[in-house]
């Protein structure tokens, strides 16, 4: 008798035992956690990793200080669910402190780095767990499933280690860390598909709604309290939907019908722009912008 196991199956087993490796090595591990699809489906993949146990380790969001409020309300819902250890390393917060600087364009994903780089240091984690996918974007698409960053948190694409027959090489000196990506080998259809299966309840925002817009550079932004029509702008009432969530500064929506999963699906699997592409705003400042982020030690 052939056993045959789903390709979903594969993907999970894989990113289950990255993530026991990632726990059997490391002293201070921690779940990068924004409320978006991806590190949904991590938090999953953790609860089967470590089930009948409780998550061992804590999730950490970067806050802007730009969310959107339906994923805010989101994030905390599920934490509270799953009686985790929720740390906020807040952007406000470092910019009162004098330990950033508000950018004279309002946008802050560029100065989310120093402020991820103090909670590590100041928590002192060793490994962070990331939802990056290397369908999202070239940058993303050179990293390891372990991506070594040195004692400044940085990061050499130049300089990273082999991973022959899945094994993964954790050392480091004191101060470095490692980021790691269990979904490293997923596709955004793999993360739709899996969400279905283990009927994953998401923000809102992710399913088609009205909505107020603005287009600008092609892309259509939702008008807020951080995003306003500028001259000669005009806004109006689209139904759209969100493929990823970040910044409401940065994040934009995408006009959709699709208000299930089951339809999302479908809409995903006929598309041919990665999320990040379509409505990335920051990535689009220049063709190399992530990996220049990623190399100051953004995630």
């Amino acid at each position: 008798m052939t056993l045959r196991v789903s390709h979903l199956d594969e993907l999970e087993a894989e990113s289950i035992f990255v993530m026991r490796e990632v726990v059997a090595e490391f002293e201070r591990p921690v779940l990068l956690f924004s409320g978006g699809k991806d590190s949904v489906v991590m938090l999953r993949l953790a609860e089967k990793a470590f089930t009948p146990a409780r998550i061992p380790f804590p999730v950490l969001h970067v806050d802007t200080g730009h969310n959107f409020r339906e994923v805010l309300e989101y994030r905390d819902a599920r934490v509270t669910a799953l009686g985790l250890s929720l740390i906020v390393a807040s952007v406000p917060e470092a910019i009162d402190a004098g330990l950033v600087r508000e950018p004279a364009d309002g946008t802050r994903n560029r100065i989310q780095t120093p402020v991820l780089l103090s909670a590590v240091e100041k928590y002192r984690f060793d490994a962070l767990f990331g939802g990056a996918r290397r369908d999202e974007e070239k940058a993303r698409a050179k990293e390891r499933m372990y991506s070594f960053r040195d004692e400044f948190g940085q990061w050499d694409p130049k300089n990273q280690r082999p991973e022959l027959w899945a094994l993964y090489n954790g050392r480091h000196h004191a101060g470095e860390s490692i980021r790691v990506f269990p979904l490293s080998n997923w596709t955004e259809l793999d993360v739709w598909h899996y969400i279905a299966r283990e009927r994953l309840p998401l923000p809102s925002i992710y399913f088609a709604h009205e909505r107020e817009v603005v287009e600008r550079n092609g892309m259509w932004y939702a008008v807020n309290e951080f995003l306003r029509p500028r001259p000669g702008e005009s806004s109006r009432l689209c139904r759209v939907r969100y493929r990823t969530v970040g910044d409401a500064t940065q994040t934009a929506a995408v006009l959709s019908e699709a208000d299930s999963v089951e339809k999302v699906i479908d809409e995903v699997a006929s598309t041919r722009i990665t999320e990040r592409g379509a409505t990335r705003g920051d990535d689009r400042v220049s063709e190399a912008a992530m990996e220049d982020r990623k190399r100051e030690g953004y995630f």
